[in-house]
């Protein structure tokens, strides 16, 4: 019961994030890189006394003594606050992670979302663990859980891979574990990738994104969230090419097979549309990745692994029509009641 009802981290330095209450951020001050200062933003979902309390005698809440860490895809940036409400009212402190160049941590001198390795996100990981509580070298009385969603849940992957015992339990929101053109589209576009990485790293790649994801999402078009365009533009921020070969890099370790020592949930749509036209399914099937090659990929990441295949759901299977997200947070229950009590 003590470690349930322990306190939030304390800190002088959160302030009142731009999502309201009960939300509130703390900059995190990273190391600086070749275009200046960079920061990762940690944002949390700050717990009521009752819901602490509430929480110690909820035999319902599956996650009574936890802590959950979201970590946001390419071209995103954390504005889900239902997803914070979900994680609050199982009885888990949230937190969610604005990497660098990317979203609240997005500077006017940075080039959105690069990254050469995708490793470089370990610095903003660990400062954020340890403003959680659950840093290198300190005694965590609670458990961790790390979120991650499409190319968040590839760099979480890794992270969790390379740093084993730190969390113990990963969720992930269709994770980018491959190629849209599978492993041999991979295979033939990464050497190009990291020549050009080598010869121009930061030259725009051809645009691919149509706009059709942001299309089923937005609430100005025929979704309905609202979030902030400039974090999160319709067709996405320019790709460069030492990026792409990072994020090649990564598919060729989990393709080689991961051994993350703890329990893995991965969600999926049950099916993709990836065309050049836009059409109504669209509304209801991942129009990013495709499902089947990464429903495949997710078992390369851990002895033990669970697929869940949504029906319904786009890329964000939890920004999808109000009752696939009611199955989705459905799913991630039931797997929760397993793995996390």
């Amino acid at each position: 019961m003590a470690a349930s009802a322990q306190r939030e981290p304390e800190g002088d330095n959160w302030q009142p994030d731009v999502l309201g209450e009960p939300f509130e951020q703390l900059t995190l001050e990273l190391t600086d890189d070749f275009q200046g200062p960079i920061v990762a933003t940690l944002v949390r979902r700050r717990e009521s006394a009752f819901r602490r309390l509430a929480s110690i005698f909820d035999d319902e809440a599956v996650a009574r003594g936890w802590d959950v860490l979201y970590v946001h895809g390419w071209s995103d940036y954390f504005f889900q606050t239902e997803l914070a409400e979900y994680w609050h009212s199982q009885g888990a402190r949230f937190f969610a992670l604005d990497l660098r160049k990317y979203g609240r941590s997005l500077r006017d001198h940075h080039t959105p979302g690069y990254v050469t390795n995708l490793a470089d996100y370990d610095e903003d990981i660990e400062a954020a663990l340890t403003a959680m509580g659950h840093g290198h070298g300190m005694q965590p009385s609670r458990r961790l859980l790390i979120l991650g969603h499409s190319t968040g849940g590839l760099t979480v992957s890794l992270w969790v891979d390379r740093h084993p015992e730190r969390a113990h339990a990963v969720v992930l929101n269709s994770p980018w574990l491959e190629f849209q053109a599978g492993a041999v589209g991979r295979r033939a576009l990464a050497p190009l990738a990291s020549i050009g990485a080598r010869l121009d790293p930061r030259a725009p790649l051809p645009n691919v994104d149509l706009g059709f994801y942001s299309r089923s999402v937005s609430r100005a078009m025929d979704g309905e969230w609202e979030y902030n365009t400039d974090w999160r533009p319709a067709r996405g921020f320019p790709a460069h090419p030492a990026w792409l070969a990072a994020v090649f890099g990564g598919h060729q370790r989990v393709a080689a097979g991961l051994s993350i020592d703890v329990p893995v949930l991965s969600m999926v749509s049950a099916k993709s549309t990836l065309s050049m036209t836009w059409s109504d399914e669209m509304r209801s099937s991942d129009t990013v990745l495709v499902v089947d090659e990464i429903a495949e990929q997710s078992l390369r990441l851990a002895p033990t692994v669970t697929v869940a295949r949504i029906p319904g759901a786009i890329h964000d299977v939890l920004l999808s029509a109000p009752s696939v997200r009611a199955y989705a947070y459905a799913q991630i229950t039931r797997w929760a009641r397993s793995y996390l009590r």
